[in-house]
């Protein structure tokens, strides 16, 4: 079976997943990585480069909480900012596939 989706499309619907299950709670990489692999087909060359990312561009701070395994691992918190991008991503995501499902429902005749 061929994969419809491209790249750009699935990493844009992946950063949207990522932004909303950290907005639900605080997150560390490998916990987002098996959250969104086991509903997704993504690996941990997806989440982290879109985890850095998203953190340099204001949405997410980290901070770091000591384990019992050995270093301390680095948590994902989303910022004020990252929530007003959540809204505006889960906007024009209901929007988008509002419209997709009407054209192929074959209503926009």
């Amino acid at each position: 079976m061929v994969n419809i989706l491209n790249t750009q499309f699935k990493k844009g619907v992946v950063e949207l997943c990522i932004l909303k299950i950290i907005s639900i709670k605080d997150m560390y990489g490998f916990e987002v990585i098996e959250v969104l692999s086991n509903l997704l087909d993504v690996n941990e060359n997806t989440i982290y480069p879109i985890l850095r990312r998203l953190t340099q561009q204001g949405l997410f701070s980290i901070y770091e909480k000591e384990t019992k395994l050995g270093a301390p691992r680095k948590y994902y918190r989303i910022t004020d900012q990252g929530l007003v991008q959540l809204e505006t991503y889960l906007k024009d995501w209901n929007l988008f596939v509002e419209n997709v499902n009407y054209i192929l429902g074959g209503s926009y005749e």
